[in-house]
């Protein structure tokens, strides 16, 4: 299959950047499959984003989840994960879940994996541990992430899907959880704000620094040098996860055809656009200082597509 970049290009034309407000980063590249591909990410995205929204909106109004708001939100989850499983046909929800997982061959996984982190959610308030973060996050970010490594890869034949050709869950970690760990330094002061915590209590109390402290840097307080290596530490974690991101990519991309060889490598730079931002020596660690405009995220897509050169498809 030959890459057309006239077309690529018309569909770039065609995205309103300053409209893509959740999930930018996976939506951006994946206006460049075709339409029920990019249709199907849009809905499963769209179910995700309101279990994911429905708790951390709570957490931002109130100081702790009450046992009677913690039942009402398991129930919520349990009757999601229930739609995917089977079709309610009085459900609109859930029979599009269901139709959608069924269609496009996604891993149950992938949602009973998002499902944990979700309740996670319910249950704590921040990370003991950075492992118990990364364990965390296999649902929060590897989940979601994994959806769109699946959707990309997909391949048809005879008007069916077929499931990509490579072990999906091991592909998606390394960019998903480099995607993650940037996203927590960007989205450091609204998620502070927001009585939200990402960062692990032990990375935290090693460089002196307490909950309190990391919240009066976001409300504007001066940025310490104990916070500058606390961001270190998560920059050279996101670092390490980056270079196995160009391994797996240069392992991948031939099993896919080229315009998804261009979703992968797009996805992956625009998180390196906002990896590129954070300045450990100067930042300040501002929403609006590590958050790209829309017109910075457009020329960023921009010049991914004009620099773009497909690799040889291997078809299986």
């Amino acid at each position: 299959m030959e890459f057309n970049r006239a077309e690529i290009l018309e569909i770039f034309n065609s995205i309103d950047f300053n409209q893509i407000q959740k999930h930018p980063n996976i939506l951006i590249a994946a206006n460049f499959w075709e339409e029920e591909r990019f249709r199907a990410a849009k809905i499963c995205y769209k179910y995700m984003r309101a279990i994911d929204d429905m708790i951390d909106d709570f957490k931002a109004k109130n100081p702790a989840i009450t046992p009677e708001k913690s039942e009402e939100f398991r129930n919520n989850i349990e009757q999601w994960l229930e739609g995917i499983a089977r079709s309610d046909e009085n459900a609109s929800a859930s029979r599009e879940l269901f139709e959608l997982v069924d269609v496009f061959k996604i891993p149950i996984w992938t949602m009973e994996n998002f499902a944990s982190s979700m309740i996670y959610d319910i249950d704590h308030d921040g990370f003991s541990s950075f492992q118990d973060f990364i364990n965390y996050s296999m649902g929060a970010s590897v989940s979601p992430a994994a959806v769109f490594v699946h959707l990309n890869g997909l391949t048809k034949e005879n008007d069916v899907f077929k499931a990509p050709a490579f072990d999906l869950k091991a592909c998606t970690i390394p960019c998903s959880v480099f995607s993650y760990l940037v996203h927590i330094i960007r989205d450091f002061q609204k998620d502070q704000q927001d009585n939200l915590n990402y960062f692990a209590d032990e990375l935290i109390d090693k460089h002196g620094l307490d909950r309190a402290s990391l919240r009066a840097i976001a409300d504007g307080a001066p940025v310490t040098p104990a916070f500058r290596e606390l961001i270190r530490e998560y920059y050279r974690e996101a670092d390490r996860y980056r270079e196995k991101t160009y391994e797996i990519l240069e392992k991948i991309k031939p099993l896919h055809a080229p315009r998804y060889q261009l979703s992968l490598e797009m996805i992956f730079d625009l998180y390196k656009m906002v990896f590129e931002r954070i300045d450990i020596e100067n930042g300040q660690f501002t929403t609006e200082e590590l958050n790209p405009t829309p017109e910075e995220i457009k020329e960023r897509v921009y010049q991914t597509i004009l620099k773009f050169e497909p690799v040889p498809q291997i078809l299986c």
